[in-house]
């Protein structure tokens, strides 16, 4: 059988081989990512072109069906109105809606071994094929790119990757949507550790985040842990030779966690846990997500290995399928000791965010000062949902407590293991986890949250900005979202239906 048969012709016919002559022409090409930045990141250098020989790995994102139905059932699932609230998809009911078509898997996968690929393998829901290749046949398949090797980051990571663009057949339009691992370098870690602790005016020295300040300041009690006889669980995830060490863990459970009931290992740790030290990220997630969370059952997912010929992409995660999903920010303010971060979306990109717009527009016509607006996207995705603390934190790592460990990265293990303590309520009494909660947390206008109304985040030092950006006021703001949390309220609120 031959391409031609499987695949609509753009500009020309071909057979198998006529497709490889193709893709050394160049000609009837398109590229799947026209503005995908190129430029290198701050604090990357190139150490040269890769060697023709050398292999690598590179994930091919094929085209999904039904995205509009998984919108809808996304949006269905998540509404307290809807009568489908709480009915989630299991991944196999995902896949099922939006695995590839028979004619878009059979077509990349007979384009990918005819170009030499190896030890290709695959996702549940089929979407992604990652597959080896030597650095000659993937410059040879992605017309234009060009692989060289970059050292960078604060762990001195390296990678490989094109800064030139590619190209793909047109031939294969209807049926892949990128190429990870040829642009994107991983992303710089928000953690950051301060040298000494702050003073701040009128609140005195600030000995440091542990998890009795955060119980204390978000209203926990003693009583506010899991009852370790439910069906709930949290997890999170480490990457890129990031990993935990249950000696850490056990360590700061017995520093920081002899006022309420915990569990000092983790359930599960799903992947290969790597034998390397401590990364004070990976040891941070952990440690807070089971503090905030405590006394509930946690598994971490791991991917030991290195950034060499990864992909960093975002698209399409499958909310329908996940516990929770939200967008923590850090701020200060009528919190002490916070420092200002605006933190990405993590929400899949086709999500028209609906639930959010009448309290982006209520801001935006009611804040006495906004920054110029060619300054920010009015249309777009506006974060954060929520904040919480994120400086000063006590950290174990390598045996040793590290001080003043600070970032956005610190704030969400914490929001999420409150979360996880309401869902813990939530199945005790027979009803089902939280879910994707951004629709709930706009419709319910941040109640169960401390609203901050004051202070404002830093932003360009020029003469047009002058150092402040968008400031805090009552309701949604995005400095920091609804507020804070105030875990009393918040159970009440999120506890019905």
């Amino acid at each position: 059988m031959t391409i031609q048969l499987l695949l609509k012709p753009a500009c020309c016919p071909y057979s198998l081989l006529g497709l490889l002559a193709l893709i050394l022409s160049g000609k009837c090409s398109y590229s799947p990512e026209p503005d995908q930045r190129r430029t290198l990141p701050p604090g990357w250098v190139s150490l040269g072109r890769a060697d023709p020989e050398e292999e690598l790995s590179l994930t091919f994102a094929l085209k999904q069906q039904n995205l509009e139905r998984l919108l809808e059932l996304v949006q269905a699932v998540s509404d307290p109105s809807s009568p489908r609230y709480g009915k989630y998809l299991t991944l196999e009911d995902v896949a099922e809606l939006v695995r590839p078509s028979p004619l878009t898997l059979h077509t990349v996968q007979k384009w990918l071994l005819a170009a030499g690929a190896w030890n290709c393998h695959s996702v549940t829901t089929q979407d992604f094929l990652t597959c080896w290749l030597s650095v000659r046949q993937a410059e040879l398949l992605l017309s234009g790119a060009e692989f060289h090797h970059y050292v960078g980051g604060a762990a001195e990571t390296h990678v490989v990757r094109s800064p030139r663009p590619y190209q793909l057949p047109q031939a294969l339009a209807p049926h892949v949507d990128f190429v990870g691992g040829l642009h994107r370098f991983p992303p710089t870690s928000s953690l950051r550790q301060r040298p000494e602790p702050q003073v701040a005016g009128t609140i005195g020295l600030h000995l440091g985040v542990t998890p009795s300040v955060i119980r204390e300041r978000y209203n926990l009690t003693a009583q506010d842990v899991g009852s370790g006889t439910s069906n709930n669980s949290q997890a999170c995830a480490q990457f890129l030779e990031q990993y935990f060490h249950s000696s850490d863990l056990a360590e700061f459970m017995r520093l920081f966690g002899g006022k309420f009931v915990h569990q000092a290992s983790v359930a599960r740790v799903v992947g290969q846990q790597g034998r390397g030290r401590a990364g004070i990220e990976a040891s941070l997630d952990v440690q807070y997500l089971m503090s905030a969370g405590a006394n509930i059952s946690t598994w971490v997912y791991s991917n030991p290995g290195t950034a060499k010929g990864t992909g960093w992409w975002g698209r399409r995660d499958y909310p329908c399928a996940h516990p929770s999903k939200y967008n923590p920010g850090r701020h200060e303010g009528q919190e002490p000791f916070l420092q200002w971060l605006l933190l990405l979306s993590n929400e899949s990109y086709s999500l028209k965010n609906a639930f959010q717009e009448e309290a982006v527009a209520q801001f935006l016509s009611s804040s006495p000062h906004l920054p110029p607006s060619s300054y920010f996207n009015a249309s777009g995705r506006a974060y954060p949902d929520v904040a919480a603390l994120s400086d000063g934190y006590w950290v174990v790592s390598n045996s040793v407590p590290i001080p003043w460990v600070s970032g956005t990265s610190a704030s969400t293990p914490v929001f999420g293991g409150l979360l996880s303590l309401i869902n813990e309520h939530r199945i005790l009494s027979g009803r089902p986890p939280l879910g994707f909660l951004n629709p709930r947390l706009y419709q319910q206008r941040g109640a169960g949250l401390f609203d901050v109304t004051h202070g404002c985040h830093e932003s360009c030092l020029n003469e047009e900005v002058e150092g402040q950006g968008f400031c805090s006021g009552a309701g949604w703001d995005p400095v920091t979202g609804w507020g804070t949390p105030n875990f009393p309220a918040l159970l009440k609120t999120l506890l019905n239906p």
